[in-house]
């Protein structure tokens, strides 16, 4: 027998049922908010995400699957979803546009990472991206977005902020932040060493104990922002404060990825683990120029489907369409141009075989449908069905031609 790869695995019955119940939420709020649909490749030129994401992030060095096609191409599958909305937003020439965009996306990523609880080689996101907006309003809109995703399915989680400065309050700062990892170098972890030299902002990132526990005494980013970052942070901290959506400030909190600036934010969840990231994102005003578009101003966020697949509740199923059934051979055709009319309008479930009316009425609740409707030799003869509501219990016999 032939299993699914490590680390990969199928969607199946109510695990399925519940996939589509938390993108249909999503999507639904998504477009409350303005958000239409777009879909980009699942392969793209491996130099798009080492662009984007950073030679220096685990994405990139440890955990793309990356090969060369056929053709001699550097692919790789892809790993994430906003540099790909990017370059598609650059392709489509959007970025020449007065107008704002805002999109949101579904579906698979892959990244070569230890499977775990919530996280797979093959995994599944939803997300959102708003090109045009330079406001620390659409910083704040999209969380407000999110907070309503997890709200409407049921999810707990704990918001972290975090500013990552901008183009005139970094660089400094990273200087200071070198000059203190300098000092403890020795006790830092081997990925934290090399990233001092290629990405020093990484380190903040790092998930081992020892190097948080030094991390603790490091300069924090909040406290050297410049003006203007630092009057977008309170504002969006006064709209969060106002909205009624609680926040915690992780001055350690800069992402996986190196295009972010200014915002930055995380949902996490302890009801899957320590703190477990289900959705995150941020602002990256420079990412559209980085891949050779024009100066667009940009904030998005992508939640992890499978990592709040186990808490959603789904909403008790009501019952919904027809049941059809024959109760002789004879009768069995005389279903399919009932069936062909009623689907026009709602869910059908056809029997193909002939049963007794038990075995009709133990199919019809296995479907859960609203109506259980057979045709037997006395039916099939005078041109009528009978009909049962399965929510009221009525029962009536109806001409073919007015059911």
């Amino acid at each position: 027998m032939i299993n699914p790869l490590r680390g990969m695995k199928d969607l199946t019955f109510e695990e399925g049922q519940r996939f589509v119940h938390i993108v249909k939420t999503a999507i639904d709020v998504a477009k409350k908010y303005g958000y239409s649909y777009i879909e980009t490749p699942i392969l793209e030129e491996t130099a798009l995400f080492k662009r984007s994401v950073g030679n220096s992030s685990d994405i990139v060095s440890k955990e793309m699957y990356q090969f060369e096609d056929k053709g001699g191409n550097d692919v790789c599958m892809r790993p994430e979803g906003t540099a790909g909305v990017v370059r598609a937003f650059i392709s489509a020439k959007l970025d020449r546009q007065p107008v704002k965009q805002k999109f949101y996306y579904y579906g698979p990523m892959f990244r070569y990472e230890r499977p775990q609880k919530g996280r797979l080689r093959e995994f599944h996101q939803f997300g959102c991206e708003s090109f045009g907006e330079d406001s620390v309003y659409e910083d704040f809109t999209i969380i407000q977005m999110i907070s309503q995703i997890f709200s409407e399915l049921g999810v707990n989680f704990e918001l972290l902020i975090n500013s990552l400065g901008c183009v005139e309050c970094m660089p400094p700062y990273k200087q200071h932040l070198v000059g203190f990892l300098r000092e403890t170098q020795e006790a830092l972890c081997e990925d934290c060493n090399r990233r001092i030299d290629t990405n020093p902002i990484r380190v903040l990132d790092c998930k081992n104990t020892t190097c948080q526990s030094l991390l603790e005494n490091s300069p924090k980013l909040i406290n050297n922002l410049c003006e203007t970052c630092d009057s977008d942070f309170n504002k969006l901290t006064a709209l969060l404060d106002k909205a009624g959506i609680s926040y915690r400030v992780d001055t350690n909190l800069v992402r996986g990825l190196d295009y972010y600036n200014k915002t930055a934010f995380e949902f996490v969840s302890n009801d899957i683990g320590s703190q477990s990231s289900i959705a995150g994102g941020g602002r990256y005003d420079k990412l559209v120029e980085f891949l050779d578009g024009k100066p667009t101003p940009a904030v998005g966020f992508a939640l992890g489907i499978e990592r709040i697949m186990e808490l959603v509740q789904m909403p008790e199923e009501e019952r919904e369409g027809i049941y059809l059934g024959a109760m002789t051979e004879e009768a069995v055709e005389a279903l399919f141009p009932i069936a062909t009319a009623k689907r026009k309008e709602q869910k059908v479930s056809v029997e193909y075989t002939s049963k007794g009316f038990k075995s009709h009425m133990k199919g019809a609740d296995k479907a859960n449908a609203r109506y259980c409707v057979l045709i037997g030799e006395d039916e099939l003869k005078n041109g009528t069905v009978w009909v049962k509501d399965l929510e009221s219990k009525e029962e009536t016999t109806v001409p073919v031609e007015a059911f």
